[in-house]
């Protein structure tokens, strides 16, 4: 039930409105979000690569129903990656891209820009040494984000996918996925999706992780396990052995600011560790659905907010 008010606050415009005016919030936020501009970003990705760890960059937003709005993520984009290269990052850190946020949800050719936009942001991840990732979304989108996927992969074999073990159709796209020289990360999802076509137990979400999980381990692909359970991070590990792979064969994924310590045990032990990092002014659909997902980290957050008070 929690985790339902939750997901239906990521979406209210009324109190997000009270959320970013409260004065305590963005000290919070600092825990989970890496900034609002570019260099706060680079910075933060620095630090992470000093420690062994690998990064992923997500300039956050979605749900962009404007073309220029569209066009000027794709610029950021472009200048994460400038920023990335001229820091010599580039063998690092990767950018994560919501299609919606380049266009996908626009009328009429949404998906056609969402597209080209997408295929620039490659084109320039590939000249500077890195790749990009696309991101997943609600289940309404899944469809078009494979799709569009396809497509870029014609070009750019190297874009990462995601898939959302928490969807009933997952298991299958597994399947279609892991095949050789193709990058997928693994996790449960985050979005309020209908029992039609998510289960809604956390029990049955993990079974559906495992289960997605072996399918990734046994193929050809780059499995990218991307969970702060550490059951699952076990169960992972076992999948390994089982299926003898090669440390440098898959990598572990976690969020900034969540299990920062586990992170830099796996890292030190050999595991390649991709850290999530989110930056931007459009925080605040992010941080929802990350306390929506782990309790744990709504609790640190009332935790902040009562000491800070």
């Amino acid at each position: 039930m929690l985790r339902r008010v939750l997901l239906s606050m990521s979406r209210s415009r009324r109190v997000r409105h009270l959320v970013e005016r409260a004065p305590l919030s963005r000290n919070v936020v600092a825990r989970y979000v890496a900034g609002t501009t570019a260099e706060d970003a680079a910075a933060a990705a620095r630090a992470l690569v000093d420690s062994g760890r690998l990064v992923s960059l997500d300039h956050l937003g979605e749900d962009t129903f404007d073309r220029d709005q569209a066009e000027a993520t794709r610029d950021a984009y472009l200048t994460m990656l400038k920023l990335l290269a001229d820091a010599g990052l580039t063998r690092s850190a990767e950018v994560s891209v919501k299609l919606s946020a380049v266009g996908q949800a626009l009328p009429g050719d949404g998906e056609a820009l969402a597209l080209a936009n997408a295929l620039e942001i490659c084109d320039a991840a590939r000249a500077v040494g890195t790749t990009v990732t696309l991101d997943m979304e609600d289940h309404t989108t899944t469809d078009s984000t494979l799709g569009i996927l396809r497509e870029i992969r014609r070009d750019f074999p190297e874009t990462g996918a995601v898939l959302q073990a928490y969807l009933r159709r997952t298991e299958a796209d597994c399947r279609d996925l892991a095949h050789q020289g193709s990058r997928v990360r693994l996790c449960k999802g985050a979005y309020k999706e209908p029992d039609s076509v998510a289960h809604q137990d956390k029990r049955e979400v993990d079974l559906s992780y495992v289960r997605c999980l072996k399918v990734l381990m046994a193929g050809e692909g780059y499995p990218m396990v991307a969970t702060h359970d550490p059951r699952l991070v076990a169960i992972a590990a076992d999948l390994v052995r089982r299926n003898r792979r090669a440390q440098g064969s898959y990598e572990y994924q976690m969020l900034y600011g969540i299990r920062p310590n586990e992170q830099r045990r796996l890292a030190a032990s050999g595991e390649k560790v991709r850290v999530y990092v989110p930056y931007g002014s459009e925080w605040y659909g992010y941080l929802v659905r990350r306390m929506a997902e782990r309790p744990a980290n709504l609790a640190f957050f009332l935790r902040s907010v009562a000491t800070k008070g």
